[in-house]
């Protein structure tokens, strides 16, 4: 038989490198996993309770494609009361299945054959692909240690041209940890304020801020709401991954065109999770703080261990992942990677997982216990200790 046909814009797609290594993982024995991005609290029991409820009741049915009303609103009061952000829920929030839904719907919708995106990196994996299927054009920006892994105005400006149509920014970020402050914000706003180009901002792990300062989002800066497509969810915050609910709001004109692309792909998000989601919205706040300050307690502990043992470790300020710099070893990241979890049982993920600039670094995630971080920690060291002897 032929090779069968497939849409040209998967051709030079490759397989997330994430999951490479969380596979090889699966098939060894004693391996302890740092790779995934994977709350290792288990949903709050007063949210698992409301989606519980529901499924007892029988509220089994489809919602509307927008998502239900009630949760709209509880997102809109959230974003409103901690970040000061204004949507209204009946025109300008959309219920996604996770933020990944809203990702790729936001790209089918705004994207158009030879547009370019701009996006920064190293960033999450899923942006450079869904940009190409859509028929675009990435553009990356790369971020650097010496700049704290920030998008930096000059960077910006000098990356824009006639066909850039979107700028994609995630802070904090995966897999540095890197946040934008406000005023660091409002220069990338300056740059952005006589152009048409769009932002996609993502705000999955606006929560998970380690600084005294609150996470500011850029829809929030003046002329910005318009041009702006936020997207958030509850996988980080509320430890909701499987539950596959997300959002995304943006101004009614956008909204409406996302809409259709949801209609048509998923009809609808899962309905027991929005009412679990409703529950986190209204009650979660407390398990967010929680959650928040056991990660900062694991991140101070890993930081300290990785630059110990002389992996020079860029001080994540967000989210739940480090991102130390393995150059000194010789090894290339891939290398890196295959001889830890071969010789040690230790899953990480290479750095060029999130772009090439990612090279001579590793993703360690957070999101695990203290007991296997420490045990994992132990093994790299042993690793290392090993190297300087080959």
């Amino acid at each position: 038989m032929k090779k069968i046909p497939v849409n040209r814009n998967l051709d030079s797609l490759k397989p997330s490198g994430i999951r490479k290594f969380f596979d090889i993982a699966n098939e060894m024995k004693d391996v302890i996993s740092l790779s995934i991005g994977e709350p290792d609290f288990q949903t709050p029991w007063h949210i698992r309770q409301a989606g519980i409820q529901a499924a007892e009741e029988g509220k089994t049915w489809y919602s509307p494609s927008m998502g239900f009303l009630a949760l709209r609103e509880e997102i809109s009061s959230y974003l409103q009361r901690r970040f000061d952000l204004h949507y209204s829920p009946k025109s300008e929030v959309l219920v996604t299945v996770g933020a990944s839904e809203a990702i790729d719907t936001i790209f089918r919708a705004l994207i158009n054959e030879g547009d370019e995106v701009l996006v920064i990196q190293p960033s999450f994996v899923c942006y450079d692909p869904l940009i190409r299927m859509s028929g675009g054009i990435p553009v990356i920006l790369e971020t650097k240690a010496e700049n704290k892994f920030k998008l930096t105005a000059n960077e910006l400006k000098n990356k824009i041209t006639p066909k850039t149509r979107m700028l994609v920014i995630s802070f904090p970020t995966n897999p540095t940890g890197a946040i934008m402050e406000k005023e660091e914000l409002e220069a990338l706003a300056e740059v952005l304020r006589d152009t048409e180009i769009l932002v996609l901002s993502d705000e999955i792990y606006c929560e998970l801020n380690y600084t005294e300062k609150s996470h500011v989002s850029i829809a929030s800066l003046p002329e910005m709401r318009e041009r702006t497509i936020l997207v958030n969810g509850f996988s980080k915050s509320y430890a909701m991954t499987g539950w596959r609910i997300g959002y995304t709001c943006a101004p009614v004109e956008i909204i409406e065109q996302l809409t259709k692309i949801h209609q048509y792909m998923v009809m609808c998000a899962p309905t027991i999770s929005q009412y679990a989601a409703i529950e986190a919205m209204k009650h979660g706040d407390e398990d967010v703080k929680r959650t928040r300050n056991e990660y900062n307690m694991r991140r101070r502990y890993l930081v300290d261990r990785l630059n110990a043992m002389g992996l020079n470790c860029f001080e994540p300020e967000g989210a739940f992942y480090a991102f130390p710099c393995i150059r000194s070893t010789g090894l290339t990241s891939e290398e890196f990677c295959e001889k830890l979890i071969y010789s040690k049982q230790v899953a990480v993920v290479p750095g060029t997982a999130f772009g090439d600039c990612g090279e001579g670094f590793i993703r360690i995630s957070y999101s695990y216990s203290l007991k296997h971080i420490t045990e994992a920690m132990n093994r790299m060291e042993s690793f290392l200790n090993e190297l300087k002897h080959e």
